[in-house]
């Protein structure tokens, strides 16, 4: 299986860990880069210069040790402001930026970001014109298949990326419509792929398994995958798509007490980043990822969901997994 090459970067696979809003923190991506990511791309970050210096904005753009390549994500619709947003991250320690032409928020759409450009597309041009001119480092873009199903313009969209000097290419493969419901469709990422020359193209949506991982893979020609939501509460599911993907053999499910370790490992680090209030806060919705499909998690998720402290937390999520080994 060969590797992904974005830039001058060339990462240790294909498989990408895809942003999300409130999840895709330092102490995650780096977590799934340790148990199998070639790249993990971070939360949003807004073009906004007013947000730049807000505790919130800083904290996703915080990098410090993380494992690189270290890719930045940015939204917005005015190419001079996300000209200067890529320059800012850049100078933040940003290694590669990604922009956000995918998300089908309405906050984010309603602004005439996210996939609400790829309506526009001299508009999605001179974005990507005037931010590949402003930094040195590979600019890549993330995109969906089209605004509705009966305006699916990804093809156009990836020769206008590919045009501007793009290095990498992520296509969701659904439409801004579509959001996340129905089934993902992989027929126009393999278009895409079919009509872009120099541009690895990474296919995403609704890979959740090793075996669906490469059939798309296979399906679509892409040269990388980018997995979002099915690493929640999962993060070793890259290191089962890679072994996969090079051995055709199904790695075992990891035991109890491996599920355990790694949760109590990202609490902690989730404790380090944002401090005790924030980080019991922010464990909860992984606390319910992880402990899904166990035996007794509605009742462990009520119980670990009211309490204040980290020790608390900690304490409440080690015999929950005891009690499961047992």
């Amino acid at each position: 299986m060969p590797s992904l090459q974005i830039g001058s970067y060339q990462l240790p696979n294909c498989l990408v860990l895809a942003p999300m809003a409130g999840v895709t923190d330092r102490p995650f991506r780096q977590l799934c880069k340790q148990m199998g990511a070639g790249m993990a791309v971070s939360e949003m970050i807004s073009s906004n210069s007013l947000l730049w210096g807000s505790e919130k904005t800083k904290r996703r753009a915080n990098h410090t040790g993380e494992i690189e390549p270290r890719s930045v994500q940015i939204a917005g619709a005015d190419p001079k402001l996300m000209a200067e947003a890529a320059k800012h991250n850049v100078d933040n320690g940003a290694q590669i930026v990604d922009i956000n032409m995918g998300c089908p928020a309405k906050k984010v759409c309603n602004v005439m970001a996210g996939s609400a450009l790829l309506k526009d597309e001299d508009l999605v041009k001179q974005i990507l014109d005037a931010v590949v001119s402003a930094v040195d480092v590979p600019v890549t873009l993330k995109i969906r298949t089209g605004w509705n199903k009966e305006q699916r313009n990804a093809i156009n969209i990836a020769q206008i990326a590919e045009q501007a000097g793009v290095q990498a290419l992520s296509i969701h493969g659904r439409t801004r419509a579509c959001a996340y419901k129905g089934d993902a469709e992989y027929d126009t990422i393999a278009a895409v792929k079919a009509s872009v020359k120099n541009i690895p193209v990474i296919a995403n949506g609704d890979i959740r398994t090793p075996e669906k991982a490469k059939f798309v893979l296979e399906y679509t020609k892409a040269d990388g995958i980018m997995v979002g939501r099915a690493a929640q509460g999962r993060p070793w599911i890259f290191r089962e798509i890679w072994h996969y993907l090079q051995t055709g053999e199904l790695l075992p499910e990891p035991s109890v007490f491996e599920v355990r370790d790694i949760l109590l490992n990202h609490m902690d680090n989730l404790y380090e980043f944002y401090g005790e209030y924030t980080g019991v806060r922010m464990a909860r919705k992984h606390l319910s990822w992880y402990s899904k499909g166990q035996p007794h998690a509605a009742l462990f998720r009520d119980t670990v969901n009211r309490v204040e402290s980290a020790p608390e937390q900690m304490r409440l999520t080690h015999e929950f997994f005891d009690k499961i080994a047992a």
